[in-house]
């Protein structure tokens, strides 16, 4: 059983929390650190958690194996390196950190201290998803062409004006940091790397906060090719299609935290011009915070990492910042090709020549 303490205590903390306490046999919640601490001493209390007004009185806290992150974006890298200095492993909620440089310190202190780092990218955890990637791999949906997606929802009216999600360096791109990013871990791990992207992002329905309108074009190393669209100033939808040479499998709802059904539609090889219709799938109800908590716990007794070098887990954070270059540039950027820097003006020159002699009335 590891013992967690979580940083934040919010609506997600708390989800987090309500996910595995009781429930699980792997892990469990002792501990969490807030701002102000009466806030939440109730909901603290039914839960059986410490409660601590600085994460680095958590920090020092023995009783505690793992630090869970439910924070701003912007802080995640300075935690999860304070964290791993402390000898805590860490599950950070995403997206990972705000830049690959941060994020591949924050890797390099996990490892350099040998404690689990693990990113809250549940959707990998959605039997839905597993299929699919096991449709591509038996050849079943043929050969991947392209993948296209939206995660979109009212977002950007919840939150005042002075909340930390309307700032623009916490949201960046608007719904993609916050939503977006699943969509494309997901793509990740159906289509592997990105290798460039063309992005356009605006804030349409309001004078104030982040942008609400973001799209993008992707192409994917292995020769694939995507589109995703995060809209939050609109009603809640989220959806994802993969085609393949085969045929194609579709996701979406309302509800992203359920257990998804899947539509599928595969060619008849015997009659090309048939119009089949899609089957639908469903499978067993799963929570995909507790399974990647429980991921997370045990890789932690296995002493395995979770992101490493080179992995998923960056290359979606370089991914993110070629997405806001692109739509800062207007041009497609190549992932993980660093934006040249901007050239100085120089200062004017003189011209040159004889100097003209003032004239004499």
């Amino acid at each position: 059983m590891i013992n967690a303490g979580i940083i934040g205590l919010g609506r997600w903390g708390q989800n987090l929390v309500n996910s595995v306490q009781g429930k699980s046999r792997l892990i469990r919640f002792v501990a969490g650190a807030v701002r102000t601490p009466a806030k939440v001493q109730e909901y603290a209390d039914r839960q059986g958690l410490r409660l601590y007004d600085d994460y680095r009185k958590m920090l020092a806290d023995p009783a505690v194996d793992a630090i869970v992150l439910a924070t701003p974006h912007s802080i995640h890298a300075e935690l999860i390196i304070a964290a791993a200095r402390a000898g805590k492993h860490v599950f950070t909620e995403k997206p990972f950190t705000m830049t690959t440089e941060s994020a591949k310190e924050a890797v390099r202190a996990c490892a350099k201290k040998g404690v689990t780092l693990a990113v809250g990218y549940n959707w990998r955890f959605q039997p839905a998803l597993q299929e699919i990637r096991r449709m591509l791999d038996d050849g079943r949906l043929g050969k991947l062409l392209h993948i296209e997606g939206n995660f979109c929802g009212p977002s950007v009216y919840w939150y005042p004006k002075d909340h930390w999600r309307q700032r623009p360096n916490e949201g960046p791109g608007g719904g993609m940091t916050g939503r977006g990013v699943h969509v494309v871990d997901a793509m990740l791990y159906l289509a592997g790397q990105v290798d460039t992207v063309y992005a356009q992002s605006f804030r349409r329905a309001l004078n104030h906060g982040i942008d609400d309108t973001t799209s993008m074009l992707f192409r994917f190393k292995a020769g694939a090719s995507g589109y995703l669209g995060t809209f939050i100033a609109t009603a809640e939808t989220w959806r994802m299609q993969v085609f393949g040479s085969n045929g194609w499998v579709e996701v979406g709802d309302v509800e992203h935290l359920s257990t998804w059904q899947m539509r599928v539609c595969l060619l008849n090889p015997d009659n090309l011009r048939e119009r089949k219709r899609p089957q639908l799938m469903s499978f067993p109800d799963t929570s995909t915070e507790r399974a990647e908590l429980e991921h997370f716990a045990d890789a932690v007794a296995r002493k395995k990492p979770v992101a490493v070098a080179g992995g998923d887990e960056i290359h979606g954070v370089t991914a993110l910042e070629a997405i806001l270059e692109s739509a800062r540039s207007g041009k497609p950027v190549k992932v993980g090709k660093r934006a040249a820097p901007a050239k100085k003006s120089a200062a004017p020159r003189k011209p040159v020549g004889k100097k003209k002699k003032a004239s004499r009335k």
